[in-house]
């Protein structure tokens, strides 16, 4: 009875201090989106965010113009219905044909062509997929006839029919992935015709799209579906060029401090993030009010947190009159206050609990467990990180912390509680095959010592998304360096080679030295990290295989990078030790060359870099494909032999490529031999480097 009485008094007088204080300040704009005084939707609630804009003024330049016809908003300068925008993810979703056959008639279509643009086909979100019964779908080059970019085959038999949703076996449906970076390509299906199946579904229809690969999980159940498909959603990056970053900068220059900042990707076009302190439209500018998203709990001493751009202030505030006469009041009400909220925070913490333990289930704890278990005694188990010593370390995985962003998950710079600097991966967990290719890589590297290979600290389960935690390594990639050259730190030749080496030397452990061999499986420049020494870490060993010892091959469904991949694979679809030969062999290209694996120009000619390398030798013109830095700094007789490895790589027939052991013996005594003027007598000895030396002279002339 008292309590009710004490509780009835407070409630009548508590108003009272606010009263005395000043009058509330109004609640806050709405994030910024559109520009001021220009339509911010279309449709079916479609927002048009900035830079893209309907009307005069209200987008950045004419790539980014909207119309809103019929309640649809179409992107001018590709001409197309746009069903969602998104700014956080630097994504458009557009519709695009479904390419059908027939009765064994091949069709074709023509994607819309995106050259000249900001935009390009995702990477990270598109699956070339292809429906039905003994059927290719291909992807070809839009300019240059019969140049195919990639594709993926299905077959069925009379006893199985069935789809995968995933598309994971090859029965009835496939899916693989588009090189990154595209703006056009045609997509084509035809009959296989090699006898599998029935006369019936060998005459079944047969389909191929590109398409998000999330909207076809959740709207894929049968080939039934695609029959009453005529359009599905395809995923477009959008981005931003050099000079209208300039413009944005210049225009908020007045504002307190940078409210953003732009990450550049490999074609040169930027993408733009808010900084802490300001929310919304990062092409924009609004300031976060700290004090009303409860950021400020710093405030202390019962300090009243005050607002200003870019940040926030505790101020005393002025004593109430009536402060005094409900102290004790107040008193007796937090100690009942305390009882409920010691209550309710057990609850909490406990529901917390329970959270971890099914992320730990469903990211595949237990799996994990049981892999390495059954391990080797002799192996290192890898530490089991808190998703709070994560958190912390990574700044609450901000994204001023990302060092790169891929489509098995982003990675972000850390330091741990000991001053120990980490990159920790965040997967991206879509479905079960993703889940035990993270699975795969947690297992593999917990089985891999070796000074060339990145090291893993451990991991954690227990976040929404698992996370892994590798050592640091502060200097980047191989591809930035190959392809983004600085007069600060020239990559000389003796840089190079010792580089190949010790890639080399890395595959030729993995292939051979390890307690199981293991297939990396996705060999290319940006999978090269470089130390603080500028050593060579091989990195990414998602896609990756390990084997048993008297196994030659591996039969999976095509994974890998286009430009890298062994073409014998891809005709096979069986992964052996020679095809990460392969791939090693289009990574030496590039050292030597300092061009791309599929150079724009030469994707023009119908030709990627490993075919014009092979011609250039046939022909007697190396000199003429080699970077500058290798013509001015290197030994001609080292790149001759250096290049003559790379053929053998190179070769069509993976039995007739020499092994990684050969490759990493072969480069150590060319670097060996490089105080020995007379380099030709020792390339002799070895198989690899013979008929190296008399071309040189020839490409000399």
């Amino acid at each position: 009875m008292i309590l009710q009485l004490l509780l009835q008094v407070l409630i009548l007088l508590l108003p009272r201090p606010v009263i005395s204080m000043a009058s509330a300040p109004p609640p806050p704009p709405p994030p910024l989106s559109t520009k001021p005084n220009c339509p911010s939707t279309c449709g079916n609630n479609v927002t048009i965010p900035f830079p893209f804009g309907i009307g005069g003024n209200c987008y950045l330049d004419k790539s980014y113009a909207v119309e809103c016809k019929a309640s649809k908003p179409l992107l001018r300068s590709i001409g197309l219905e746009v069903l969602q925008f998104s700014l956080q993810q630097s994504t458009m979703t557009i519709n695009q044909p479904v390419v059908s056959s027939c009765q064994d008639k091949p069709e074709e279509a023509r994607m819309v062509s995106l050259e000249n643009l900001p935009f390009y086909f995702s990477y990270d979100y598109n699956y070339l997929t292809g429906i039905g019964c003994n059927n290719l779908a291909l992807m070809s080059s839009a300019f240059v006839d019969d140049f195919t970019l990639g594709g993926c085959f299905s077959i069925c038999n009379s006893k199985n029919k069935t789809e995968d949703k995933y598309c994971s076996d090859g029965i009835g449906c496939c899916q693989n992935e588009i090189p990154s970076g595209l703006k056009s390509l045609n997509i084509s299906v035809s009959s296989i015709n090699n006898g599998t199946g029935s006369r019936s579904q060998q005459q079944d229809c047969k389909y191929a799209f590109l398409v998000e690969y999330d909207w076809f999980v959740q709207n894929f159940n049968s080939s039934k579906d695609v029959q009453n498909w005529n359009q599905v959603p395809v995923a477009l990056d959008w981005r931003i060029y050099n000079s209208s970053y300039e413009n944005l900068a210049l225009s908020k220059s007045s504002t307190s401090g940078s409210t953003f900042d732009c990450d550049t990707d490999d074609s040169g076009l930027m993408r733009c993030y808010c900084l802490g302190g300001y929310k919304g439209n990062p092409y924009l500018f609004q300031d976060v009010n700290e004090c009303e998203l409860g950021i400020a709990d710093i405030c202390k001493s019962n300090r009243i947190c005050e607002n200003y751009i870019g940040g926030y202030s505790c101020i005393h505030p002025k004593k109430p009159k009536v402060y005094v006469i409900f102290l004790d009041i107040g008193t007796g009400i937090g100690a009942l206050f305390l009882v409920v909220g010691a209550w309710w925070l057990g609850i909490k913490i406990r529901k917390k609990m329970k959270q971890k333990e099914e992320n730990f289930k469903r990211n595949g704890g237990l799996l994990l467990q049981q892999q390495l278990n059954s391990l080797h005694d002799d192996i290192d188990r890898c530490k089991i990180f808190n998703s709070r010593e994560l958190d912390k370390a990574t700044d609450h995985f901000s994204v001023n912390r990302i060092l790169g962003q891929g489509g098995q998950g982003t990675v972000y710079k850390g330091m741990l509680a000991d001053g120990r600097i980490i990159a920790v991966k965040r997967s991206k967990i879509v479905d079960e095959a993703k889940l035990e290719e993270f699975i795969n890589e947690v297992v593999i590297l917990s089985q891999i010592n070796h000074r060339n290979v990145v090291k893993l600290l451990g991991c954690c389960l227990e976040t929404e998304f698992p996370l892994l935690v590798y050592e640091f390594i502060p200097n980047g990639t191989l591809f930035q360096y190959l392809h983004n050259q600085n007069e600060e730190f020239p990559f000389i030749w003796d840089i190079r080679l010792r580089i190949a080496t010790e890639i080399a030397e890395a595959l030729s452990y993995l292939h051979s030295a390890a307690y199981l061999p293991v297939y990396h499986r996705d060999i290319k420049s940006t999978n090269i990290l470089l130390d603080e020494k500028y050593r060579a870490k091989i990195a990414d060993f998602g896609t990756s295989k390990s084997i048993a010892i008297d196994q030659t091959h591996v039969s999976t469904k095509i994974q890998g990078t286009f430009g890298y991949l062994d073409p014998e694979y891809f005709h096979s679809s069986q992964f052996t030790d020679k095809s990460d030969v392969y791939s090693f062999g289009v990574v030496v290209l590039e050292l030597l060359t300092g061009k791309k694996p599929i150079p724009s120009i030469l994707a023009e000619e119908g030709r990627n870099l490993a075919t014009y390398f092979l011609i250039s030798m046939d022909e007697n013109c190396l000199l003429d494909i080699l970077d500058g830095q290798v013509r001015q700094t290197g030994k001609k007789e080292e790149i001759l032999a250096v290049a003559n490895v790379a053929r053998k790589c190179l070769n069509p027939q993976g039995k007739s490529r020499p092994t990684m052991k050969e490759v990493a013996m072969e480069l150590e005594r060319i670097r060996s031999s490089r105080n020995n003027s007379n380099v030709q007598k020792s390339s002799k000895q070895v198989d690899l480097t013979t008929e190296v030396i008399e071309l040189w002279d020839i490409v000399s002339t």
